[in-house]
């Protein structure tokens, strides 16, 4: 799971890389992309891992992209940051300042995230009419053009010169013929606004759209947080009430606007967390693991996280009943434990 913090320059990004990831992006110092990964928290692997005494235990994994500055952004100008390495994220956070102090014009984040958007929807406009340039000279030249893909264009193009990003039409956006443009303005989308330590509230943007979330942080106090030991930051959260760190938060809101869930592997050698999209068969599940399993999939003895816990070992979830074998279309659900059957 990949996710690019997108935003104008200026809204603080590179402030909510460090408070998500807990280290400055390096890679902007030498004008590259920055990538952070975090381990994504999950006390059923904490319960799993007490359970088999594994020599192993691996977390699913959350990486934030942070894109490098483009030559074309001004400090402290409302310029948005653009990239070529963030058509491959899953998704985008979008950071919106919502705070203003000394040195700061008055907050205008209705205005920001608007303009931010407008970005993403010329660059994907762009890159349409680009393509419907060239379906027209195959064309005239007599060759064999793909219309379904050219009419599928049009309709972008339409959606985008109204100044409607194309996650509005998750259906359009996702159709597998447009795969392979990652249009930025496809990807969905969750706002993050950049507040003052003390203002909890969201401000207004009217509704959002389907594929669109928003949440509030505090970037600063968030950075600082992220800086501190575990057992700092537990009495920090604990003497200020503060129920979860922003990055738990954040790596929760991205897991629900993914459409993701994680599934088990356990054992002596090793537990481990996967991550797949909800709604994936079990066939897909044995290929996020390797291919071999997949090709060679035979069954999957599937026990319900809960069915374990309440039994206490697997032989005894076997007696209850609870451990059952399911075939490749069976639809994996958050939380099973899986243990694939293959021949290859």
């Amino acid at each position: 799971m990949k996710l690019g913090l997108i935003g104008l320059s200026g809204s603080g990004k590179t402030t909510i890389f460090e408070a998500l990831t807990g280290r400055e992006p390096e890679g902007r110092l030498k004008g590259d992309d920055s990538l952070g990964s975090v381990r994504a928290p999950d006390l059923r692997i904490d319960r799993l891992s007490e359970m088999y005494h594994p020599q192993k235990t691996i977390y699913a994994q959350v990486n934030y992209l942070l894109p490098k500055k483009s030559s074309g952004a001004k400090d402290g100008g409302k310029t948005a940051d653009f990239m070529a390495g963030a058509r491959d994220c899953d998704a985008f956070i979008h950071v919106v300042r919502n705070y203003g102090g000394f040195g700061f014009d008055a907050p205008t984040p209705g205005a920001d995230f608007s303009a931010g958007d407008q970005e993403l929807i010329l660059s994907d406009l762009m890159v349409v009419e680009k393509r419907l340039e060239r379906l027209a000279q195959d064309r005239r030249r007599g060759k064999t053009v793909d219309e379904k893909e050219g009419s599928l264009l049009e309709k972008c193009a339409k959606l985008l010169e109204d100044g409607s990003p194309l996650r509005r039409d998750p259906e359009l956006a996702g159709d597998h013929l447009l795969r392979g443009f990652a249009f930025l303005s496809g990807k969905p989308t969750l706002v993050l606004f950049n507040n003052e330590d003390d203002d909890p509230a969201p401000p207004d943007l009217g509704a959002l759209d389907f594929n669109e979330q928003s949440m509030v942080i505090s970037g600063k106090l968030e950075q600082e947080l992220a800086q501190m030991s575990e057992e700092e930051a537990r009495d920090f959260l604990a003497e200020f009430q503060i129920a979860s760190t922003a990055r738990d938060r954040v790596i929760k809101r991205s897991y629900q606007l993914l459409g993701a869930l994680s599934f088990f592997t356990v054992g002596e050698d090793e537990v481990r967390a996967w991550t797949i999209k909800d709604g994936d068969p079990a066939m897909e599940a044995a290929g996020a693991i390797h291919s071999d399993i997949k090709k060679g999939f035979i069954r999957a003895e599937v026990v319900a996280y809960d069915d374990l816990m309440d039994a206490g070992t697997q032989i005894e979830a076997k007696k209850r009943g609870k451990v059952r074998l399911e075939g490749k279309t069976y639809r994996v659900a958050d939380g099973d434990i899986i243990n694939f059957r293959f021949n290859v």
